[in-house]
């Protein structure tokens, strides 16, 4: 049962504040973080509440549930697949959705990047990283990562945004700064490697996300905290 509108706006203008307390404690303009309100198991009517607020973007885990929810709202957002993503779903992915941030692997990448050839478009991706060394998430090792991006530059088909990552479950605080302390400084070695500004840095949820702006997240991934618990 999706919240209502009226209640979804009171929401989605608290973590507004949140994001922009956060980036007044760390000194940043809070134009450099952009919010994806994440509809993963709400109904579509999600996505319309987060175009009508203003909100840019969407982000969905799995690809045939963002299929559907896309097919069934003309929501004017960006949709934005978040979640690990199968080999045989690269098809699928790179024809319904606007980005992809959970590419993890160079299979994913050459089975992306020739989807999007054979769909006659660019298709923006990020790397996921998984920075916190959590043996429960997916995403590349830190030291996978300069290959990995190299293999990502040479597709004519794909445009590398920058980085994604989740931070391990803990009640230590410190394990989810030091995961985005992990990730932006891999950003920007990378970018001094390669010439590539890779600017995305797509890190923090409705828990972590003050710790991600300090850290230097330009984007942030928010469900729970603008829809209420999921089913």
């Amino acid at each position: 049962m999706l919240i209502t509108y009226d209640e979804f706006r009171v929401r989605a203008d608290g973590v507004m504040a949140e994001i922009a307390a956060a980036c007044a404690a760390a000194g940043r303009d809070p134009r450099e973080v952009s919010l994806l309100a994440v509809t993963k198991t709400h109904p579509a009517a999600a996505a319309d509440y987060a175009a009508r607020y203003g909100l840019a973007a969407v982000g969905e885990n799995r690809v045939q549930e963002g299929v559907e929810k896309r097919a069934q709202t003309t929501a004017a957002v960006r949709w934005e697949l978040i979640g690990h993503l199968q080999s045989n779903k690269a098809r699928l992915a790179a024809e319904h959705f606007d980005r992809v941030q959970s590419v993890d692997s160079e299979k994913l990448l050459r089975l992306l990047d020739r989807a999007a050839g054979e769909l006659g478009r660019t298709l923006p991706v990020l790397l996921q990283i998984n920075a916190g060394r959590d043996p429960a998430k997916f995403g590349a090792e830190l030291e996978d990562a300069p290959a990995l991006l190299a293999a990502a530059l040479a597709l004519p088909h794909l445009r590398v945004d920058g980085l994604m990552t989740i931070a391990p479950l803990s009640e230590d605080p410190a394990v989810a700064m030091n995961t985005f302390a992990n990730l932006r400084e891999l950003r920007n070695r990378l970018a001094a490697a390669t010439g590539t500004s890779l600017r995305e840095l797509s890190m923090g949820m409705s828990g972590d996300f003050a710790a991600a702006i300090a850290a230097g997240s330009t984007q942030v991934r928010i469900g729970t905290a603008l829809f209420g618990s999921r089913t």
